[in-house]
């Protein structure tokens, strides 16, 4: 875990203290990364639930309520999966946010349509729900740090927006 990684996550969790939110994850791509930031920041059971790795459909269905017809018309690396997963995980935990995020992160499983490095992520609040498709370069561990990087500096982005 890096300082930045810390001094990211201790923000996040000030807004969230202060606020008084909770926030949970859905993470396919970056296999447990986001929370393992988030709960890097001293005092996070204050407003970390917890989270899902759904790396397969299978967990993506049976845990996070995604339905099989969006994987099969979307695939698992969809703006409609990452949101049907931000959403899930909010209903399983009952957090006020929840973030998700599903991608391809190399070296395979990429296509002309999906390339290596695709990368959807959601952020669900209340009613509303934010997604967000971002194209990473570099290898298997750049991409699923860049996708981490970028989701919570979305949702720190969120939280101020929010807050003010």
């Amino acid at each position: 875990m890096s300082h930045s990684d810390l001094r990211l996550a201790e923000e996040i969790g000030n807004l969230l203290r202060s606020s008084g939110m909770t926030v949970s994850l859905a993470e396919s791509c970056t296999g447990g990364m986001l929370g393992a930031i988030l709960t890097s920041a001293p005092g996070a059971s204050d407003w970390f639930a917890g989270g899902v790795t759904a790396y397969s459909d299978l967990v993506k269905v049976s845990l996070l309520n995604v339905p099989e017809e969006t994987i099969a018309e979307h695939g698992a690396v969809s703006r409609q999966t990452a949101e049907a997963m931000a959403s899930g995980i909010r209903e399983l935990t009952g957090t006020d946010l929840s973030l998700a995020v599903t991608g391809i992160a190399g070296p395979g499983g990429g296509s002309a349509e999906k390339p290596v490095g695709t990368v959807w992520m959601a952020l669900c609040h209340a009613d509303r729900v934010l997604a967000w498709r971002e194209s990473f370069s570099g290898g298997r561990e750049v991409v699923r740090r860049d996708a981490a990087d970028y989701l919570l500096r979305k949702l720190l982005l969120y939280l101020r927006e929010v807050g003010d």
